[in-house]
């Protein structure tokens, strides 16, 4: 084999090593399982009831994507698409959207399916977010919050132990 040849294959065989192990051709996704999905959405709706309010509460993964909804029986039906879009919120921005407030007349706050009042929080344990948890219908967004809180509160201690 002259120099130049061994030189290529030297050089090819050194690149596609690289890329290999930069360039994964696919990636991994966590996203929660249907049983943690519904432990959320019910202890959202119990903490709710012990406040004497009706929610509806969504769950959604790390791309905004629904994982599941509950709708308590006299929660208003806006509620559902509100619920909706503070989970997609929460999931997409990494952060609960109490904290977004400033940002609502933004020209972010005027892009559709973003709702930046209290009531979505987002799902995460050791450095992964999972995805957000968006609660809607109480008569106040720090309720909607606190609902949301319960909810993850449910499975927090699962999540911790996966780490």
């Amino acid at each position: 084999m002259s120099i130049g040849k061994a030189l290529t294959v030297l050089v090819v065989l050194g690149l596609s090593g690289v890329v290999q192990a930069e360039d994964r051709p696919v990636v991994a996704v966590q996203r929660l399982t249907l049983e943690s999905v519904q432990s959320v959405l019910s202890a959202a709706i119990e903490e709710c009831r012990k406040q004497g309010t009706q929610v509806t509460v969504t769950v959604v993964d790390k791309n905004g994507t629904v994982q599941g909804v509950a709708r308590d029986t006299l929660a208003p039906p806006v509620s559902l698409g509100i619920s909706r879009e503070k989970a997609y919120t929460a999931a997409n921005f990494s952060v609960a959207t109490s904290e977004l407030g400033d940002l609502a007349k933004s020209p972010i706050g005027a892009v559709d399916n973003v709702t930046m009042s209290a009531g979505g929080i987002v799902i995460e344990a050791g450095g992964v977010i999972y995805g957000g948890v968006g609660v809607s219908g109480a008569p106040s967004g720090q309720i909607d919050e606190d609902c949301a809180r319960a909810g993850l509160a449910a499975i927090s201690d699962d999540l911790e132990m996966m780490e």
